[in-house]
């Protein structure tokens, strides 16, 4: 399995070449496979961090795959809010008559089940794996084996809750909140050293005077950073 084009550049960004991240992932992703052969795609979400990272095993499979929950709605949602396991598949979304017109659509693009386990850290849950599978019960018998595989955990697990891939466009985000994120830190670094204060207190400045002003936090490290390179530099805004 390989990253989709965004993973690849995240992980670039977050850890240069090689990443050993990314051979983590593809190591784990194989592994996955291995226990369900119709996996035809892997993604693993940093809650807190806010950033997620995916592999395909065909971009044909997945093409199509991105906006069709926000047409009429679909169980994602709910599922990331789900603490016991619950079932739902293809089938009875279209029986029940619950997101019709997802469960139509996504029935026909490749992706029949998927398997959402949480990856725990003192209770409190950290991230996500969502895999997803050609076949209907491709993860039946499986989840204790795959939370197992990725330290995660299969009480919590929730079957077909993103049949929509949707966790794709997750991953298309992260370079953005990778770079993001660099300015925040590089804003965070020159505001403790011109206050004297710690960085915990920097950071914390800069996110109270970007509520104060209803403006993004990275909106206000941008600014920072351009201020106090311009005055290093002894140029002007």
């Amino acid at each position: 399995m390989e990253p989709i084009p965004e993973t690849l550049e995240a992980l670039e960004l977050l850890e240069g070449e090689p990443s050993t991240l990314l051979d983590r992932l593809v190591w784990l992703a194989e592994r996955a496979r291995q226990v369900v052969p119709e996996l035809v795609g892997v993604s693993i979400a940093r809650q807190h961090e806010g950033l997620a990272f995916t592999l395909v095993a065909s971009t044909e499979t997945v093409a199509a795959l991105d906006a069709v929950q926000y047409v009429d709605g679909g169980p994602c949602v709910d599922a990331a809010r789900a603490v016991d396991a619950t079932e739902f598949t293809v089938g009875d979304a279209v029986d029940e008559q619950a997101w019709h017109l997802f469960a139509l659509a996504t029935a026909a693009h490749g992706v029949r089940s998927t398997l959402t386990l949480p990856v725990l850290a003192g209770g409190q849950t950290v991230g996500t794996v969502n895999m997803y599978a050609a076949t209907r019960h491709g993860f039946d018998g499986h989840h204790q084996e795959l939370a197992d595989l990725f330290g995660a955990w299969a009480e919590g697990a929730v079957a077909n809750a993103d049949l929509s891939f949707s966790t794709r466009l997750d991953a298309r985000a992260t370079p953005g909140r990778v770079r993001d994120q660099a300015v925040v830190d590089t804003a965070v670094e020159l505001l403790a050293d011109h206050l004297d204060v710690d960085e915990e207190g920097a950071e914390a400045r800069l996110h109270q005077a970007a509520v104060r002003a209803g403006v993004d936090p990275v909106d206000v490290a941008h600014h920072i950073v351009r201020t106090m390179l311009d005055r290093d530099t002894g140029s002007s805004l």
